[in-house]
This record gives structure tokens, C-alpha cells and sequence, in this order.
């Protein structure tokens, strides 16, 4: 086994680009002590709001935490949602540099008010139609930059169907980072679920693959969970299936090696943001040591640890490093 002290302090080596939708998340957080007067509804009474990084930022965030060198590669719209969200990147240390803002599109963001821990409303402003070809090639010619300029580990492709992370700009980062040696990682979502061809880590959970696949099953054991990875590398010869099993914990096959690593007992407080933790520290993993069973087994803890924090939290690394030391044997 790995030194892990040592492979820890080995991320600030690493740089990683993430490319895909970013989003602004609001928090609102109040009491309730009435219900209004014009509506069957509760009133809020405010106390306090917070601006957090979401979507595709949030895997930048947990990269940029465990102390790699994290690049965000998105369109965001340009307007003041993109101001703060870029300031947030700005305090973080996350580099935005190869972002392009567009006056046709807005900036995802999503308020939640919560009273009591309890999530009572989400509002989404954003819009979901593909990039235009000239965002297109903008954002592409800013990969492409990224690339020769930074000389990247890994690009890690985060899809949420908002809409950067077409076909067009899908298929060209692939193309584009074999040309150039770098590992790609993808996060996919049911949309373009298959158009993730020839990447070395392709990542979804167990729901996505039953949804793309139309599966019907409701247990996965090892048995079928290989059959699912044959079935996915016969459409998209990928190298390595690291699916995550929600409780269940998570399963990767990469050519022979393959394991089903269970997940450990935590308080379960809000799984929101676990997915984009999981994928920030197995591409990091992966990137600094190739060892397919260390990237798995450190980002299956690392979603767990994430569950017992209310809202989308960046992981502690220095909590990671010892609950790894702890369970990894």
C-alpha cells in the first residue's frame, strides 16, 4: 500500500481541468413562525444568505481543496450571477482564465430557502439549450489553449444538460486530449450519455446506467454489474467503469482488474454535491498514481464524508487522509 501521507501531499503537483456547467448556488436560510395570509404557504423570515459554488465549479472546488491545481473551462452568461460566482473562484484560488461569458445565455443559479435544515424551496433560473456554434469553437479554442499553456494531468468533463457540454464540444475535448496525452474522466448525464467515446474514466452512478441502458433490475451484484461494464465498454471503449451504488458503495473494472467496494456506516445528512466530490477525487487519484483500486476506494470514502454535511461541501482533506489510513487497507 501507498504511502497516503505522501500521496496526499503529491496533489499540489497535479493540474486538473474541469469543463463543463458551472452554476451560482444560493442559500437563504430562516425561520418560520406563521403561515401567510394570501396563500396556504409558510412565511420565511430571512436571517441570513450565502453564496456557494455549484455544479461543475463544486468538482473545481473539491479538487482545489485537497490542494491540486484546479482550472474551470465553462460559458457562463454575463451578468452579475457570473460576478459573484467568479468572485467565489477568485477567493478560492480557482482558475477561471479560460471562461468565456456569453450576453445569449444566463448564469445558472439556484436558491434554496431552508429553515430548520430542512430544504422547503428551490428556485431555478437558468437556461438549458445547447451552445451556439460560435460558443462552441470559442470554448474549444480555450481547451485548446488550456492544453499547450498548462500542460494539463487530466480534464475531467462534469455534465449537468445545461447545455456546454454538447456533442460537438464533447467529441473534439476527447480527440483533442488524446492528441495531446491527457487522461480524460467524465461525469456524464442521461443526454449525451453515449457520446463519451474512447475516455479513460467514465463515471456515472447506478441509476443513470439503468436509465441509458433501460435495465430493469433491483439489486446489483458483481456478477451483474461486470455484465453492465461489457455492455457499456461494447458502446463506448472506454478504458475504465467506475460506477457508485449510493449506500451500496461503489464498483470499478479496468481490462481484468475488478472490485465491488462496500461503503462505510455514516450519519447521512444531504447527498447533494457527493457525485461531483466522487469524480474530483478519483480523477485526482487516478492522475497521481494510476492505481485504479486507491482511486476507488479513496473516493468512495470521500462521497461519504461529504453526505454528513448539509448543502454541497468541499471535502477535508485532512479528515479524508485519516479516514483512509484508517479504512484502506
Amino acid at each position: 500500500m501507498k504511502d497516503l501521507q505522501q500521496l496526499f501531499a503529491t496533489f499540489k503537483e497535479v493540474k486538473v481541468g474541469v469543463i463543463g456547467d458551472v452554476m451560482l448556488d444560493t442559500y437563504m436560510w430562516g425561520h418560520v413562525e406563521r403561515i401567510s395570509p394570501e396563500a396556504p404557504v409558510p412565511i420565511v423570515s430571512l436571517d441570513k444568505k450565502e453564496y456557494r459554488i455549484g455544479g461543475a465549479g463544486n468538482v473545481a472546488l473539491n479538487l482545489h481543496s485537497l490542494g491540486a491545481q484546479a482550472y474551470v473551462l465553462s460559458v457562463t452568461g454575463k451578468d452579475e450571477d457570473s460576478v459573484n460566482l467568479n468572485a467565489l473562484f477568485a477567493q478560492c484560488g480557482i482558475n477561471v482564465q479560460y471562461c468565456i461569458q456569453s450576453t445569449s445565455r444566463i448564469t445558472t443559479n439556484k436558491t434554496r430557502i431552508i429553515s430548520r435544515n430542512q430544504q422547503m424551496m428551490r428556485l431555478d433560473n437558468e437556461i438549458t439549450f445547447d451552445l451556439n456554434r460560435e460558443e462552441e469553437a470559442a470554448l474549444l479554442d480555450k481547451v485548446e489553449q488550456f492544453i499547450v499553456a498548462e500542460k494539463p494531468d487530466i480534464i475531467i468533463l462534469e455534465d449537468y444538460n445545461k447545455g456546454v457540454l454538447t456533442e460537438a464540444v464533447i467529441r473534439s475535448v476527447i480527440s483533442i486530449c488524446k492528441k495531446a496525452g491527457v487522461l480524460t474522466a467524465v461525469d456524464p448525464k442521461r443526454k449525451n450519455f453515449f457520446t463519451y467515446k474512447g475516455v479513460d474514466l467514465f463515471k456515472p452512478n447506478l441509476k443513470e446506467v439503468k436509465e441509458a441502458l433501460n435495465m430493469l433490475f433491483t439489486d446489483a451484484d458483481h456478477a451483474l454489474l461486470e455484465s453492465i461494464h461489457a455492455e457499456l465498454h461494447n458502446l463506448l471503449h472506454h478504458r475504465i467503469s467506475f460506477i457508485t451504488l449510493s449506500e451500496k458503495g461503489v464498483f470499478y473494472k479496468d481490462g481484468e482488474e475488478t472490485k465491488l467496494i462496500p461503503s462505510h456506516v455514516r450519519n447521512i445528512a444531504d447527498v447533494s454535491g457527493a457525485g461531483d466530490t466522487v469524480i474530483a477525487v478519483a480523477a485526482l487519484v487516478y492522475a497521481a498514481t494510476k492505481d485504479v483500486y486507491l482511486m476507488a476506494a479513496i473516493a468512495n470514502i470521500a462521497g461519504g464524508l461529504v453526505c454528513e454535511e448539509v448543502g454541497t461541501a468541499a471535502i477535508d482533506p485532512k479528515r479524508l487522509l485519516e479516514e483512509s489510513e484508517l479504512l484502506i487497507q
